[in-house]
């Protein structure tokens, strides 16, 4: 990207861009920790097992969800051919 002022379309890309990353990120976030931590909700499991499931749904989510919006940041600044 070059040093000089940005066009307002630039700038509206941009924006659009960022809030797509995010919006997805968390609908990704919220899927994997329902994928993962769900059973936990359903089942009558041991209090450790309940626990175990919403930090590892909790971590996984949070991790591919910033992994998401890097992903499509990245892509968004380095159009292929």
């Amino acid at each position: 990207m070059g040093t000089g002022r940005r066009s307002q379309e630039a700038r509206d890309e941009i924006t659009v861009e960022i809030g797509y990353a995010l919006v997805s990120a968390g609908f990704l976030g919220a899927v994997m920790l329902a994928a993962i931590a769900g059973p936990a909700l359903v089942w009558d499991l041991s209090p450790a097992t309940d626990k175990a499931l919403l930090v590892t749904g909790a971590t996984v989510g949070g991790v591919l969800a910033v992994l998401r919006v890097f992903h499509v940041l990245w892509r968004h600044g380095h159009p292929q051919p």
